[in-house]
């Protein structure tokens, strides 16, 4: 059984040239940009603010009820749960879909005040293998006290979409472990309703009482 080996990421933010200064022109750079953008409008508040309450608006959200003053879009596109989705490319359709469906039915255009319109950011990531690795839940447990944030953010969140499926890395390693239903406690953790630091005390609790080695 190979080890628990704990990575890392470091993040470079990316300006990629486009902005919107209306609703139809931030679902035409919805379609286009790639998907690290819509990852990054979507995401980044999670580790950037991991010590506060989570939970905050998407960006495309917050900009067009802060902005554009559209509140009922504002909700509507608040209200896309992220947590459903396993694919970059279903979160992306599904605020296609809000979008046209506003714009169909919407009888005028509110266009952003000189510099305030929507810029669509990226990120280029870059994971690096830290010196922590763990052959047992306990030494799991010891790493998993030690590691940042940044590692807990990449093994968890970045590691549904990477793989396009439920599992996360940990997850997937408890299951080789023989240890299903620790691997099973872990899935059904909702890491976006908890700071990362409050999910990093949850997870070692649940290995703490499976630790049986």
């Amino acid at each position: 059984m190979p080890p628990f080996l704990f990575k890392t990421k470091f993040d470079l933010t990316i300006l990629l040239g486009r902005k919107a200064r209306n609703a139809a022109q931030l679902l035409d750079g919805i379609k286009i940009v790639p998907g690290s953008s819509i990852y990054f409008h979507t995401h980044k508040f999670l580790q950037q603010h991991h010590y506060l309450s989570p939970e905050p608006p998407n960006d495309f959200a917050y900009w067009v009820a802060n902005v554009l003053n559209e509140q009922a879009l504002g909700e509507e596109l608040s209200s896309v749960d992220i947590i459903q989705f396993n694919t970059i490319s279903d979160l992306r359709q599904t605020f296609i879909s809000v979008l046209d469906d506003y714009l169909q039915t919407s009888k005028r255009t509110v266009d952003a005040p000189p510099g305030e319109e929507f810029y669509f950011m990226g990120s280029r990531t870059f994971v690096v293998e830290t010196p922590h690795t763990a052959k047992t839940l306990k030494e799991f447990r010891s790493c998993l006290e030690s590691v940042s944030v940044h590692s807990l953010y990449y093994h968890i969140f970045d590691a549904r979409l990477r793989r396009e499926r439920e599992e996360n890395d940990f997850s997937e390693w408890f299951r080789k472990l023989g240890k299903e239903k620790l691997a099973e406690q872990m899935l059904n953790l909702d890491p976006y309703t908890q700071t990362l630091e409050g999910l990093r005390k949850r997870i070692i609790q649940l290995v703490k009482a499976h630790d049986t080695d």
